[in-house]
């Protein structure tokens, strides 16, 4: 396989500065920039949590960042909803996506504005949208996901990396070959070798897609 080019670490952070003022929804003069051995490090300060998010996704777009690490703070302004309030708010999100995430099947908790979601559903796209849904909301500084994914008993482990590999196939001919896959009772494992952080991504996302899996544990490297 072709060796990734490495860009000096200077050279990253005047590209995740630059992206960062790209994005139309994150205010960057706000926000700092450190880069070491790839590795992008934003701090400062946003409005909402959806911004942070929207930072951090910014950062990992460019080209050789390996991965971010966050010390952004979220500082809202006057009329911080109180926490029972937000707990009350997220639950009727909850209650009008019964269609994606099903009723009674994710409990929150929220304090000092950081909400907490537990509970089990059956796919990783109604936890992602249990996610979605309470980030959003105003006042709120943080989202830890701890909503589990409940093992099937119908789909055989072979079945279940024959899907992952084909999916792969399909949507990633280029890289595919060179990602394996390994299946222990619904926890996929992801080993091997790729050019980019976002072939890297693909794979653990396209390994999410498939009926039975509980967890991805993406040990994929980069080649270089």
């Amino acid at each position: 396989m072709t060796q990734i080019q490495h860009r000096p670490d200077h050279q990253l952070k005047t590209a995740v500065t630059d992206e960062l003022a790209w994005t139309p929804s994150v205010n960057a003069e706000e926000i700092g920039v450190a880069v070491t051995d790839g590795v992008a490090t934003l701090s400062g300060h946003v409005g909402t949590y959806p911004e942070k998010e929207e930072a951090l996704r910014a950062a990992i777009r460019v080209h050789g960042v390996t991965t971010t690490a966050d010390k952004i703070l979220v500082r809202h302004g006057e009329n911080v909803p109180e926490d029972a309030d937000l707990a009350r708010e997220a639950m009727i999100v909850f209650d009008r996506r019964t269609v994606v995430v099903p009723k009674d099947s994710v409990q929150v908790e929220v304090r000092d504005q950081v909400v907490t979601l537990r509970g089990s559903v059956d796919w990783q796209y109604q936890r992602e949208a249990a996610r979605s849904a309470v980030a959003s909301l105003p006042g709120v500084s943080g989202v830890r996901n701890l909503i589990t994914l409940k093992a099937s008993t119908t789909v055989p482990p072979a079945d279940i990396k024959l899907k992952i590999t084909a999916a792969l196939a399909r949507h990633a001919p280029g890289f595919a070959q060179h990602v394996e896959v390994g299946i222990d009772d619904g926890r996929v494992t992801l080993t091997g070798e790729v050019l980019t952080p976002a072939e890297r991504r693909s794979a653990e996302q396209t390994a999410w897609f498939a009926p039975g899996v509980t967890s991805v544990d993406n040990q994929v490297k980069l080649s270089g």
